[in-house]
């Protein structure tokens, strides 16, 4: 995949739906009873890369502050949605161990993700800071994990909603229509390339999460450090 391409297409598409007043809002978002839960392997950005988001929010939230705005708590890469969240979901139903055991199976011998976060893009419901990898290791970790767990007995909805390929980082969503749209596309417009900084990560984390991956809502149950 193009990801310069795939991020473009996503972005123009985007601000044109953004711009007519018909962007997507998340009715769960701030509902008590969303019980969606799931398993996620995961790598968080460090505190630099971070902080340069928030500065981007900090725009964003001069222009329209009742928007859902990450934390940098909550900042992160999917590397793979294991299982995606559903309804009713709990850890009593698996033996996490052997999901450990399966993605410490599937991380390569010679482990290097660097992930460059240069610009922005957006969804009709979101919007997201552009990662591009350096190296071809997070593609060969994906594609592990795949191969490893389609050919176990273990639960899972690998690419069930689509096969992710991206290394971009959630950063907004959307609760209501944008106010003053024009101004706050005009700050997207300003972050289109802007850099956020470079990461190379040294650890992976799976975790049991929301959909949202909201830290209070979310257990680590496994860091896999490299090195």
């Amino acid at each position: 995949m193009n990801l310069t391409e795939h991020y473009n297409t996503l972005y123009k598409a985007s601000k044109e739906k953004i711009l007519s007043g018909n962007c997507e809002t998340d009715p769960l978002l701030d509902s008590a009873s969303d019980n969606r839960l799931g398993i996620t392997l995961l790598l968080r950005p460090d505190s630099q890369v971070q902080n340069n988001i928030q500065a981007f929010l900090s725009d964003l939230k001069a222009i329209d502050p009742a928007q859902y705005y990450y934390p940098n708590s909550d900042i992160h890469v999917t590397v793979m949605s294991i299982i995606s969240c559903y309804s009713g979901f709990d850890l009593a139903q698996i033996s996490v161990p052997e999901y450990v055991e399966l993605v410490r199976k599937s991380i390569p011998a010679q482990v290097s993700i660097r992930i460059k976060f240069r610009g922005i893009t957006a969804s009709p419901s979101t919007v997201m800071v552009q990662g591009f990898m350096e190296d071809d290791t997070l593609n060969e970790l994906r594609n592990n994990l795949r191969v490893n767990f389609r050919n176990s007995a273990l639960e899972q909805s690998i690419d069930k909603r689509y096969a992710i390929q991206t290394a971009h980082t959630t950063v907004v969503r959307f609760r209501q229509e944008i106010t003053q749209v024009q101004e706050y596309v005009k700050v997207l417009e300003k972050y289109r390339e802007h850099d956020f900084g470079t990461f190379t990560a040294d650890e992976l984390v799976l975790v049991y999460n929301d959909w949202y991956q909201r830290r209070a809502h979310v257990q680590d149950l496994h860091r896999f450090k490299f090195g």
